[in-house]
């Protein structure tokens, strides 16, 4: 079982919630894997709780498609499926096209200045080829986008599925011979909202989500491809 996340205690949430954020950082990051078991006992030896607060955290990540109760092995984390990924990313392939052209008319010229020395943090995060470090700084600048839309509607439904994708993306992340990609990707989207050119920074926006699908189910069937060889050894 992963044991590299600890507990970060929070003064203003429950027990409970600190354990549920522990355990969901956990699996979108990958420091907990697809199909990991888990155990409670396990669990809250390591972050030094009660098994009920990290009974009720596995009931929430259930509700949220991030862990499955599989009979008589209990709960594990949920796979990375080639159908949750394209359902995710097909919606935020049109919000990420929308948001790209409401910027074009919308974002201030401190946003558009904020824009491009996100890009410019960035490409020097994918220097230190900490998988971490680089999803922060792709979500900081994706999030200048979607703040400079306006639409706080808009900006309620992409937070609602930022979480999701953040796991999906961090898999991308990980692959280090997409980084020069990104950050071509990045700059085609910044020069498209700085010309105002509304067409080219939505099919930026959705060539940008279209590469992320292609690369990350690539994976997932190499990840498949290598467990079903390890079940083949194992009975041999």
């Amino acid at each position: 079982m992963g044991t590299n996340f600890e507990m970060v205690m929070n003064e203003f949430l429950p027990l409970r919630d600190v354990v549920f954020n522990t355990l969901r950082r956990a699996i979108l990051t990958g420091e907990l894997k697809p199909g990991e078991r888990l155990m409670e006992i396990h669990l809250a030896n390591k972050l030094g709780v009660s098994r009920t607060p990290i009974r009720e955290a596995i009931r929430k990540l259930e509700l949220e498609g991030l862990v499955i109760m599989i009979p008589r092995r209990g709960a594990e984390v949920a796979q990375i499926t080639e159908k949750s990924l394209k359902d995710v990313l097909e919606v935020r392939r049109a919000l990420d096209a929308l948001c790209a052209e409401l910027a074009c008319d919308r974002i201030s010229d401190e946003g558009m200045e904020n824009l491009k020395q996100a890009c410019d943090k960035f490409e020097h995060a994918t220097s230190t080829e900490d998988a971490a470090t680089i999803a922060a700084a792709d979500v900081a600048l994706h999030d200048i986008i979607v703040q400079a839309t306006g639409n706080e509607r808009l900006i309620q439904l992409i937070n609602n599925l930022s979480e999701q994708m953040y796991r999906y993306r961090f898999e991308y992340i990980k692959d280090e011979s997409r980084h020069d990609n990104l950050v071509n990707e990045h700059r085609m989207i910044y020069e498209s909202i700085a010309a105002r050119d509304k067409g080219r920074a939505a099919e930026a926006a959705r060539l940008h989500i279209d590469n992320q699908e292609k690369s990350i189910i690539k994976q997932i069937r190499l990840e498949q491809e290598n467990a079903g060889k390890k079940r083949i050894k194992s009975r041999i």
